[in-house]
């Protein structure tokens, strides 16, 4: 899953012991309404595929958010056998102190796997904060030493000893074990201060489901638990990472202070964002006014993942809805007795010699097949009127009329950070 980087800018700050820490920063395509902090997984980095998608659909909300790799990981400074879940906490707030000073104070805090941990550790020292996600993350942090099979007693005897994780062979320390063995929970639970989203797998076979139960009975309300049905720890199905940023986009919504998109009066009802969700793809992420989000794909068929309406599909949407909105608005205005109408609508292709009262030339014209259904207490006349005043709703006039569309281009230049 590749994610376009127009907007992904390289940065870096300090974090634990002095190291300098890579990170990037996804930008809005608009105006940054919030900022987020995205903490990575257990030897993971800021680049795997399921952050990156979370990020994206988040920045097209209007959320900027920064992706970094801790201590000793990815492409951040420092000896990987150095650090442990203190550290880790410790470049969680550097990243939350460094958003900051960069005039972005995080308002939502997600976290896979240990990074879930040391965010609920974190979490409490954040004065910004108003929501907090978990992602199949561990209700004890030294759940994580399970992963290091038979090298425990290595580990304690000698002082340290190379585990293999993920296909890496990582030197863990005595110093490490020490660390997360005492590192708890409990005090931080309580205290979030935010609201809290909880996501996990039931059949997670890193972190069990039960870690999550624990996770989500100890915090306290406002607070959230959704199943990532059958998702693996590290949602590797790239439909498991589009579902999950698909739940934390709609319900950070609900707690983030949001700063509202200007309206202009060339733009009354907002501006229609579209950007790729993924480099090369054709699945884009929509976002309208600032307040509602959509995806837009096309079917496999046509080199699409089928995650969203096509196109066309979108436009068929807005002339059926325009419909039934004219009819229901001439319905009141006229005190006639509907009780419900609805509106399907098909679109297809034709050959204009077998379009009645089309031009007789041999292009194809588009036909949008619209079947519109009427209940209530109607007269013949009523019945009539409803489905004359339907043409004359404004959608289906631009299709019939003329739209004039003007186009520029943008300069693809952007302020970057220091």
């Amino acid at each position: 899953m590749k994610v376009p980087n127009m907007h992904s800018e390289k940065t870096s700050f300090t974090g634990s012991g002095g190291t300098l820490l890579a990170a990037r920063l996804d930008r809005p395509e608009g105006p940054t309404r919030a900022a987020a902090i995205f903490a990575h997984c257990f030897t993971c980095s800021k680049d795997i595929a399921a952050a990156r998608r979370i990020a994206g659909r988040l920045s097209a909300l209007g959320i900027a958010v920064l992706r970094f790799d801790f201590t000793g990981l990815g492409h951040s400074g420092g000896e990987f056998a150095n650090t442990n879940f203190t550290s880790n906490v410790t470049d969680l707030l550097a990243a939350a102190d460094w958003m900051a000073g960069q005039g972005m104070p995080a308002q939502l805090l997600i976290g896979h796997s240990l990074g879930g941990a040391a965010a609920l550790k974190a979490a409490p020292q954040i004065a910004s904060l108003r929501a907090v996600v978990t992602i199949g993350a561990p209700a004890d942090p030294g759940h994580v030493t399970h992963n290091f099979g038979g090298k425990l007693d290595e580990i304690r005897e000698q002082g340290h000893a190379m585990v293999n994780l993920a296909g890496r062979e990582i030197e863990i320390r005595k110093q490490f074990l020490e660390d997360i063995s005492a590192a708890s929970l409990a005090d931080a639970l309580p205290q979030l201060g935010a609201a809290l989203l909880v996501l996990h797998a039931p059949r997670d076979a890193v972190v069990g489901i039960d870690n999550a139960s624990a996770i989500f009975l100890a915090a306290k309300h406002p607070k959230s638990f959704v199943s990532l049905d059958n998702a693996d720890h590290l949602l590797t199905r790239e439909t498991d990472a589009e579902y999950a940023a698909d739940l934390i986009s709609a319900w950070s919504s609900r707690y983030l202070d949001l700063a509202p998109e200007p309206i202009t009066p060339d733009a009354p009802e907002g501006v229609v964002r579209v950007a790729e969700a993924e480099a090369g793809g054709f699945r884009q992420d929509i976002t309208i006014g600032g307040k509602h989000q959509l995806v837009a794909d096309e079917p496999v068929s046509m080199g699409g993942t089928d995650q969203g309406p096509s196109p066309y599909q979108l436009l068929s949407a807005a002339l059926g809805a325009c419909t039934t909105m004219t009819i229901r608005l001439y319905a009141r205005r006229k005190g006639i007795n509907l009780s419900y109408v609805a509106c399907e609508v098909t679109h297809n292709k034709c050959h204009t010699e077998e379009c009645d009262g089309c031009d007789k030339s041999k292009v194809k014209v588009d036909v949008f097949h619209r079947t519109i259904r009427l209940e209530g207490d109607l007269a013949a006349d009523d019945r009539v009127g409803l489905l004359a005043i339907a043409d004359k709703c404004p959608v289906h006039r631009t299709l019939h009329g003329q739209a004039l569309i003007v186009t520029t281009l943008t300069d693809p230049k952007k302020e970057k950070i220091q």
